[in-house]
């Protein structure tokens, strides 16, 4: 075989494995599986995956700036939280680039208002119950807080809500709710996305570099935190990953393909948080949250029913603006101002911080052993019943 043939054949091969990569979605369970195993990496270098942590970084530092706060809170460049925030919507944003995905999206004046007032009730549910969809369920659930399945059960019967206002709205509001539109990628007769993925590899060089100068000035730990995120992002972005069809989708059209890769996905950080806390390499308190019962069930209802009305949850509204969009870009932001306004006025006081509820790790009643099968029955059940719910479409919600 001479050279030429050699270079076609290799760029070939090359070709066919970057459409593979990138022109493809990966399957849902990859990225149950590949989430799973990045949360318990995230837990091992230094603390649990969340987001809506960030997301109030950021409105405080807003509020700090403006006046509003007198006391200004850790800068975003590193602070933890803010740095797994940003490493998700960086690592997003190049992997939509990448594979020629991203775009600004328009969309009609009511599904802006429906991403401001999405974003607004995310935030309120997420002070309520410690986080969001990620750091009050997912991480919770992973970390043994009794919070986390309270919340669990609040979003389940916020999204169940949500869907009758979806349903509401079809009915009495039709043409103020149709899709939005994508602009053009080609303008002046250049065609964008041709470049798009020459872009894309720079934003992610630039992620290494920044990693790089966090090493070399002594925040090994925020640079390892911002390439947590990064993958995160990158692969929430090419599973298409999304918490809002986990709970909305057995009501709506019986699909079970998220709620699996859900439950696979907690089964794998459940056992990597039990095993890092048990050796003790985390500390047993490690995000169990003070919001059970009160916190978890009431502020998960609120977020459930925001993040339908939004179309995304924390991470959900992260990554699709991630992607451009712009109805999700208002949620993120109306979700960090949100979350800090609620989150100061909840800490100012007391009787307010009481209701959220109580620290509950449930070994400490029930020992590690019957935690985890507690949690881990729990989660096979979520996953059978959705199963049978898909063939049967017993909890399917009729227009």
């Amino acid at each position: 075989m001479n050279d030429e043939k050699q270079n076609g054949v290799l760029s070939e091969i090359l070709s066919n494995g970057y459409q593979k990569i990138f022109n493809e979605n990966w399957p849902m369970w990859l990225g149950g599986l590949l989430i799973g195993i990045m949360s318990v990496i995230t837990f091992a270098w230094s603390r649990p995956w969340g987001v809506a942590g960030g997301l109030r970084n950021w409105g405080d530092w807003f509020f700090s700036i403006s006046g509003v706060y007198k006391q200004a809170p850790v800068s975003p460049l590193i602070s933890t939280s803010s740095i797994l925030t940003l490493g998700l919507l960086w690592g997003a944003f190049g992997s939509a680039l990448l594979s020629k995905q991203f775009a600004i999206r328009k969309a009609p004046p009511l599904e802006l208002l429906k991403g401001i007032a999405g974003g607004t009730l995310m935030g309120i549910g997420a002070a309520m119950s410690g986080g969001c969809n990620v750091g009050g369920f997912f991480s919770a659930v992973s970390a043994l807080s009794a919070s986390g399945l309270a919340m669990m059960v609040g979003l389940l019967a916020g999204a169940y809500i949500g869907l009758r206002y979806l349903y509401w709205e079809m009915e009495h509001l039709p043409s103020g709710s149709a899709g939005g539109t994508a602009a053009s990628k080609e303008e002046n007769g250049f065609d964008w996305l041709k470049i798009e993925p020459y872009i894309g590899a720079a934003v992610f060089l630039a992620a290494f570099v920044c990693a790089g100068i966090y090493n070399r000035e002594a925040y090994t730990r925020i640079g390892g935190l911002l390439l947590c995120g990064l993958a995160f992002g990158f692969i929430i972005q090419r599973t298409r990953f999304c918490f809002v069809r986990a709970f909305r989708e057995p009501f709506m059209t019986g699909e079970s393909e998220v709620p699996k890769a859900i439950a696979i996905s907690i089964l794998i950080s459940l056992l990597g948080f039990a095993a890092l806390k048990w050796t003790g390499v985390r500390g047993e308190d490690a995000y169990v949250l003070k919001a059970f019962w009160f916190g978890g069930l009431v502020g998960g209802v609120i977020f459930g029913f925001g993040m339908v009305v939004a179309g995304g949850c924390g991470s959900g509204s992260v990554w699709r603006a991630g992607e451009g969009q712009i109805k999700l870009m208002l949620a993120v932001v109306f979700f960090s101002l949100s979350t800090s306004l609620f989150k100061a006025w909840i800490n100012s006081s007391a009787s307010l911080n009481s209701l959220m509820g109580y620290r509950v790790f449930l070994p400490d009643f029930l020992t590690y052993k019957w935690s985890m099968i507690l949690v881990i029955v729990i989660m096979m059940a979520f996953y059978i019943i959705a199963a049978w719910n898909e063939e049967t479409e017993k909890f399917v919600v009729e227009l």
